[in-house]
C-alpha cells in the first residue's frame, strides 16, 4: 500500500520547494531503496510540465571507485555532471542509504582529493543558485540504516522524517508559509546587526562580524525539512573558539569530538577525539577549506533529536551550525572551496547566541521571537 505522505512529499519538493515550470529540465538523483519517492517525483514533475532526467546510484559503487581508481581517476569529473550543471534548471535530490558506514575505511587523502576535483562544478552550482538561474532541494528517503543510526525502528523513523516536514499537515505548502513568514522576522532582524557574539557551555566562545553581509530564510526551498536561518561572515572577522556538541559527519564518515579555533577568520588548530585525520586532510584540501564559510541557527523546533543525518540535525531548534569552506555567495560570502561541512553546537545545556550585545536565542529559546 503506497504511503500517501510520499505524494505529498513530491509535491511539496516540486511544486513549493523547486517549483517547476513547464520545459524545464528537472534531475532527480537518488538510489534503489527511494524508488516508491522517485516515481512520485517523476509523477509531479510531469504533471508540471517539466523534463525529470533520472540520475541513479546504487549501493557499493562508491566503495570500489575509492579501492581501485587511480589518480588519473580520482581527478576526473565526467562531462555529463559539467553538462547538468550548466543546463539543468532544477535538482531534487534525495539519500536513501542503505549503509550509512560504508566509507568509514576510505583512504581521507582519497576522499579530498575527489572532492578538491570537483570544486568547479560546486563554485558552478553555487553561483548559478545566487543568480536564481538553478535551483535544487535536498531531502530524505527514510530507509533501515538511517532508522539504525538514529536508534529508531523504521516506522518510528518514517513518522519523524515525515513529521519534521510537516506532511502530517492538511496542508503542508501553507504551513511551511507560516513559518517562513515568523522566520523572516528573524531574517529582518539579524540583517541590521554587525557583531556576532557565540557562548556555549562546552568552552565555546567565538566572535564574527557580519555587517555588509545577508541572511537567508530558509523554508523548503532548498533543504527538506528545513528550518534555518544563515549567513557567510566576514571572511577575516572569526575569531575564539568553538567546540562541536555532537559527531561531524561527512562523506560517510563520523568525526567525534570536534573543537577548532579561529584566528583572524583561519582555523589555525583542530582537534577531535575520533576520526582526526580524516577531518585533516578534508581541512587541508584548499585554501578556503579552513575558513567559515556559514553560520546558521537552527529554529525546526520540531527536531529535538540528534540522529546522525545532517540533513535533520543542522534545524535542531536551540543549536547553531558552522560550515568550514566553501560560502554561498547569495549571502555576501567569498569563501571558495570544495568542501562545505556543517557542524553543530547545541546551545539547549547552557549557551547564548548575542547580535550587538542583545541576545538572541539563550539556552536554545528564541529571546523576542516565535517559531
Amino acid at each position: 500500500m503506497k504511503d500517501p505522505r510520499l505524494e505529498k512529499l513530491a509535491q511539496v519538493l516540486v511544486h513549493y520547494s523547486t517549483a517547476v515550470k513547464p520545459g524545464e529540465l528537472v534531475a532527480i538523483g537518488s538510489s534503489v531503496p527511494a524508488e516508491p519517492l522517485i516515481r512520485e517525483l517523476w509523477r509531479e514533475v510531469i504533471k508540471a510540465g517539466g523534463h525529470p532526467h533520472l540520475r541513479l546510484g546504487l549501493s557499493g559503487l562508491s566503495e570500489i571507485f575509492f579501492e581501485c581508481a587511480s589518480d588519473e581517476q580520482l581527478d576526473f569529473v565526467s562531462p555529463l555532471a559539467k553538462y547538468e550543471i550548466e543546463t539543468f534548471d532544477k535538482r531534487i535530490g534525495v539519500g536513501a542509504p542503505e549503509n550509512t558506514r560504508a566509507m568509514t575505511n576510505v583512504d581521507p587523502a582519497k576522499q579530498a582529493r575527489v572532492t578538491k576535483a570537483h570544486k568547479p562544478i560546486f563554485d558552478r552550482s553555487m553561483e548559478r543558485t545566487a543568480k536564481g538561474e538553478y535551483s535544487w532541494v535536498a531531502t530524505m528517503y527514510p530507509t533501515n540504516a538511517s532508522a539504525q543510526d538514529a536508534e529508531m525502528s523504521l516506522a518510528e523513523f518514517e513518522d519523524f522524517v515525515f513529521g519534521a516536514g510537516l506532511l502530517d499537515r492538511d496542508d503542508p505548502v501553507a504551513a511551511w508559509k507560516e513559518i517562513s513568514a515568523k522566520q523572516q522576522k528573524i531574517v529582518d532582524y539579524l540583517n541590521t546587526g554587525k557583531k556576532v557574539h557565540l557562548e556555549a557551555a562546552n568552552g565555546t566562545d567565538l566572535t564574527f562580524n557580519v555587517e555588509g553581509r545577508k541572511w537567508i530564510n530558509c523554508d523548503g526551498r532548498i533543504n527538506f525539512p528545513d528550518g534555518e536561518i544563515y549567513t557567510g561572515p566576514v571572511e577575516d572577522s572569526i575569531n575564539g573558539t568553538v567546540a562541536f556538541s555532537f559527531p561531524g559527519i561527512m562523506g560517510g564518515r563520523e568525526v567525534i569530538g570536534i573543537r577548532m579555533r579561529y584566528e583572524k577568520g583561519r582555523v589555525v588548530e583542530a582537534t577531535a577525539q575520533k576520526g582526526e585525520e580524516f577531518m585533516l586532510k578534508m581541512l587541508d584540501q584548499d585554501e578556503g577549506a579552513r575558513r567559515m564559510g556559514e553560520f546558521a541557527i537552527g529554529v525546526n523546533y520540531g527536531i529535538q533529536q540528534f540522529v546522525r543525518n545532517t540533513l535533520f540535525d543542522e534545524k535542531i531548534g536551540g543549536t547553531i551550525h558552522i560550515a568550514v569552506g566553501a560560502g554561498y555567495p547569495e549571502t555576501g560570502s567569498v569563501n571558495k572551496s570544495g568542501l562545505h561541512w556543517d557542524m553543530v553546537c547545541d546551545l539547549r545545556p547552557g549557551g547564548r547566541l548575542s547580535v550587538d550585545g542583545k541576545p538572541l536565542m539563550e539556552n536554545g529559546k528564541l529571546v523576542g521571537f516565535e517559531i
